[in-house]
């Protein structure tokens, strides 16, 4: 079975208020590219995937007038991928959703959120996180900009499992006008983010200690040397999320790897152009990490990066694609469940 992470970059750019995928030479939201050439390499890559369930990462918008869901089965329906329904949880008003589209015929998944509106526990992802960030004796109350996805999966072969599609971000110090503001608001977003990353891994270790297999899917924003304030708090959110300690593990394969070298060759899941720079930086932000039960049933992880792979570098139309298509990169899990 494939399942895939996939950050598509503004893929709700590309979908009228009936959600309705527009297709002409409007420009759209990504730099440079058209509405028409982005869903056309975005069909290219989710059909060179394959995939039984893709957790789309900045999935179409969900409001009062659009539908995710609807939006992403009808792209599914134009360019006639098996993976063709569409499941979502909470929505969020960022424009940027997290929703699974996955092929029915082999798997069935369905929003199963857990957790009370509000607690210093784990509540569940729409409610408030109490939490002390600061060790002021102050209690904060922490929320997701984006709420993960819980899903309760069981597929074709019987096997039951749960995952949970998560986008971590720590916002840019908007409204910031000098150093100190921007060090202190940075500082700030960062802590939040490490927040939900613990409220994430609160959630996780449940189901771990539960026994049940896991699998959590998406961009955490986060990882080793990524930024200048890492060696402030100690820990990334990675690190958070896969565990510490004693505590069980989750794995990834691409963030072990990272965590254990800061200098030399490591993977990267995304490219971005900087401007000022005339150059562009790739980062390790997208994951797949599975429970220890998990790993027993054959994993292997490829990251579609069209310099990194060979198979997809190899295959011009694929590796001119996935440039087009998103900022991001499909990170693959091909597992015997």
């Amino acid at each position: 079975m494939r399942i895939v992470s996939y950050n598509v970059e503004w893929f709700s750019s590309l979908f009228d208020d009936q959600d309705q995928l527009v297709m002409d030479g409007g420009w759209s939201s990504r730099w440079n590219v058209t509405r028409e050439q982005q869903a056309e390499a975005l069909g290219v890559v989710f059909a060179a995937l394959d995939a039984d369930a893709i957790m789309v990462i900045e999935a179409p918008d969900h409001g009062r007038t659009r539908r995710t869901v609807a939006a992403l089965e009808h792209f599914a329906q134009v360019f006639g991928l098996r993976a063709r329904q569409a499941v979502m949880g909470f929505s969020n008003d960022t424009q940027q959703e997290i929703a699974l589209l996955f092929d029915p015929d082999t798997l069935n998944a369905h929003h199963d959120p857990i957790g009370h509106n509000t607690s210093s526990d784990a509540p569940r992802f729409d409610g408030v996180f109490r939490i002390d960030l600061d060790v002021d004796a102050t209690e904060d109350q922490v929320v997701f900009s984006k709420p993960p996805l819980e899903l309760a999966v069981r597929t074709k072969a019987g096997r039951k499992l749960r995952m949970i599609g998560a986008h971590l971000k720590s916002k840019a110090p908007h409204g910031a006008k000098t150093h100190d503001e921007v060090m202190r608001l940075s500082i700030a977003n960062r802590r939040k983010q490490l927040a939900q990353a613990i409220w994430l891994r609160r959630r996780i270790e449940a189901h771990l200690q539960a026994g049940e297999d896991l699998i959590v899917l998406g961009d955490l924003n986060d990882g080793p040397g990524l930024d200048e304030y890492e060696d402030l708090f100690g820990r990334s959110s990675v690190e958070i999320v896969m565990g510490i300690g004693a505590a069980p593990k989750l794995y990834d394969p691409h963030a072990r790897m990272a965590l254990g070298q800061r200098i030399g060759a490591q993977p990267s899941s995304a490219r971005f152009f900087i401007s000022s720079e005339d150059r562009y930086l790739q980062a390790l932000l997208d994951y797949a990490f599975v429970s220890d039960g998990l790993r027993a049933a054959n994993p292997k992880w490829r990251i579609w990066h069209p310099f990194e792979d060979h198979s997809c570098y190899a295959r011009p139309e694929l590796r001119d694609a996935l440039l087009t298509a998103s900022d991001h990169f499909p990170v693959v899990l091909d597992i015997d469940i």
